[in-house]
């Protein structure tokens, strides 16, 4: 994969190059990023120069805060939490949870991401920070084309070191301090360690025999997830 650096854009970068088998990945058809809401004009002429669609994975609240400042690109909203930010802080529920529950509630969501990216246009998925939301779409879409396993986690797990540092320690100040027994809150809002990525595979092959039977399961249509590899792998 490729990190992008274009001011206005956070954890920006196209996943081509990922090993399947003997081939890869296609370079420029699957981008990821944090959310577009702070777009200036170079990050406007980037987007409109590589990207046809963007999914946005962002709850309406989040939305209405930060609206994504993208012009003249087609826009999917996908809400894929069943629930807000705050209440799984609240909950101190773990990445695990997290992306558990975005598997089994929320696959009807799972399955519209997978059916934009299989149109095959260069297409951006995002969510407020690139982490948790776009981090589960992106590895299902990669795992279903049969990309390389270790490549998918390590995606996933470069995220970290894509979030500013001076973010994350304000955010674990603001959580120590105002939610000092939520202890997966700070993992929750910083941190993509690669176990995480790899048992929730694992988890899926385990119970569904694959992420394409997940999927299939779930109701994407078999002629769909063969568009899906078509449009992702060269």
């Amino acid at each position: 994969m490729t990190v992008l650096h274009v001011p206005g854009i956070t954890n920006l970068r196209d996943v081509g190059g990922i090993p399947v088998g003997g081939s890869r990945i296609r370079e420029g058809v699957l981008f990821r990023s944090g959310n577009l809401a702070h777009t200036g004009a170079e990050a406007q002429s980037f987007l409109r120069g590589h990207v046809s669609r963007v999914v946005d994975l962002r709850d309406d609240s989040e939305v209405l805060a930060e609206p994504c400042g993208v012009a003249g690109i087609p826009i999917t909203h996908v809400p894929l939490f069943a629930g807000s930010i705050a209440s799984f802080l609240l909950g101190d529920i773990s990445l695990d949870g997290l992306y558990r529950r975005i598997v089994d509630d929320g696959s009807d969501r799972v399955v519209r991401v997978m059916d934009v990216i299989a149109a095959g246009e260069p297409t951006l998925v995002h969510c407020t920070l690139g982490k948790d939301r776009t981090g589960v779409s992106v590895a299902l879409a990669l795992a279903a084309v049969g990309a390389d396993r270790d490549a998918i986690v390590e995606d996933y797990a470069l995220t970290a070191s894509q979030l500013p540092e001076s973010r994350n320690r304000a955010i674990a100040k603001w959580l120590e301090e105002r939610l000092p027994v939520a202890q997966n809150a700070i993992a929750l809002a910083t941190e993509s360690p690669a176990p995480v990525m790899r048992r929730l595979l694992a988890e899926i092959d385990q119970r569904h025999g694959s992420v394409a039977d997940y999927l299939l399961g779930a109701g994407l249509a078999p002629a769909r997830l063969e568009a899906l590899g078509q449009a992702l792998v060269e």
